[in-house]
């Protein structure tokens, strides 16, 4: 019988995790799969943690990942992977958005021969959204030309490909970003994705950037071609201003003058400069973040699990 591992990151979820518990239980109680629940607290500070305790006294299919402070949502995932033992694992979210009844349609796809099965949102045609279709657009023509076109956050993984992903050992990345790029057989299934069931949204406007800005510096290298296209135009445009500077003194004996034109081009080429380094320090920060070796996440404790030794 297959060993399914749900993998649920939570921060702050207390007034959801008895409501999902209970949705889990009917959707796996009388499966034909076995199951484990992996919670990851991602430092939590409210009373998650001693709800998941109590959940896990009655239920020994819940395993909980402690974290020491909040690493956020893609390290969580990866913790999850990293100590699961399924044949194949899936990813919801704690807030009740994506359904649990949504596992059996990924399973059946799995068993059906796909390693990785993609849950798809169901957009309607006149929601909003407009910056996450046009990250998404972007991230598709530039980055991961296989990222479905509303996004994902639901996946189902073989654990080959598991395998894969946890022995990449990246930071600062996005984890879906590397299951689309792994290459592994997929297949899309459509959800409509429901609302928060209560609480508010964990997911600020700077996890949004920082998301952003590792999925383009992970995936592409479209930022430093921009640099370099601007870099030509730049000292092209000036190479040409340079030349017709020269010709009005040469042959009309005319000098160009102008304190103001002046400071604008110097201030407006001094600002590309500092955009343009700014992009280079992305990745270079990056590099030295991976060249330190620190870990994505610290495990606290671990509830109803052992740790899984390193080789």
């Amino acid at each position: 019988m297959a060993l399914i591992s749900v993998i649920i990151p939570t921060y702050n979820e207390e007034e959801n995790l008895p409501i999902l518990y209970g949705r889990l239980q009917e959707v796996t109680n009388k499966s034909e799969y076995d199951f484990e629940f992996i919670f990851i607290d991602d430092g939590s500070t409210d009373r998650s943690s001693p709800i998941l305790k109590g959940l896990s006294t009655h239920d020994s299919r819940i395993k909980i990942i402690k974290f020491s402070r909040n690493f956020g949502s893609h390290a969580a995932c990866l913790a999850g992977l990293t100590h699961s033992k399924g044949d194949a694992c899936t990813f919801i979210s704690a807030d009740l958005q994506d359904p649990p009844e949504l596992i059996h349609r990924l399973i059946n796809e799995w068993r059906s021969g796909y390693e990785v099965v993609i849950g798809v949102r169901e957009w309607e045609k006149d929601s909003g959204r407009y910056f996450q279709r046009l990250y998404y657009r972007l991230v598709r023509k530039f980055a991961l030309k296989n990222m479905p076109e509303s996004g994902t956050d639901v996946f189902l993984i073989d654990r080959k490909v598991v395998n894969a992903v946890i022995s990449m050992g990246e930071k600062n990345t996005s984890i879906f970003g590397l299951i689309l790029w792994s290459g592994f057989s997929q297949k899309v299934v459509y959800y409509k994705k429901g609302a928060r069931y209560k609480g508010a949204s964990k997911w600020t406007l700077g996890k949004k950037i920082k998301l952003f800005i590792d999925t383009f510096v992970s995936f592409s290298y479209f930022p430093l071609r921009v640099m370099s296209f601007l870099g030509i135009t730049i000292a092209f445009t000036g190479f040409i201003y340079a030349l017709i500077v020269i010709a009005a003194r040469l042959f009309y004996s005319k000098t160009i003058e102008g304190w103001t034109s002046l400071m604008v081009v110097l201030l407006l080429v001094s600002g590309v400069q500092m955009i343009l380094l700014g992009v280079l320090g992305e990745y270079l920060w990056r590099n030295f973040d991976e060249s330190r070796r620190r870990p994505p996440f610290i495990v606290k404790d671990f509830i109803g699990m052992e740790e899984k030794k390193e080789k």
